[in-house]
């Protein structure tokens, strides 16, 4: 079974998600910031991260460079990871792919939406 976290400091959107991606047949994790997902992956590395941007002590985007510069031991393991935010400019979304995530999708988000990302990068 694949293993995704997801990453946002609101409660409820970490429920909706996962809700939704254990319907996909993915096992959870959650984490409420960039630091506890840092922790987390160090700990057990995902296959694929749901991320959100604006979060308390570490947001995303610090997350994900800690990520793919090896500061979670993810030195030759690469999780998808799934930018999953309310920041739609193109500053947020180049800064995003250039830090290393695999897809950008904006919030609100539902079934066919994640389901379309995780089968475009090769995990459903």
């Amino acid at each position: 079974m694949k293993h995704c976290l997801i990453v946002d400091d609101s409660r409820v959107i970490r429920k909706v998600a996962r809700r939704i991606l254990e319907e996909l047949a993915f096992e959870i994790g959650e984490a409420e910031d960039g630091a506890l997902a840092l922790d987390y992956c160090r700990q057990q590395m995902p296959d694929a991260i749901l991320l959100d941007w604006n979060m308390p002590n570490m947001n995303g985007l610090e997350f994900l460079r800690a990520l793919r510069g090896g500061g979670a031991g993810s030195e030759g393991e690469r999780p998808v990871v799934l930018f999953c935010t309310t920041e739609n400019d193109l500053d947020h979304i180049t800064a995003a792919i250039e830090a290393g995530a695999n897809e950008y999708i904006m919030k609100p988000f539902d079934k066919e939406i994640l389901e379309a990302k995780f089968t475009e990068t090769g995990l459903l």
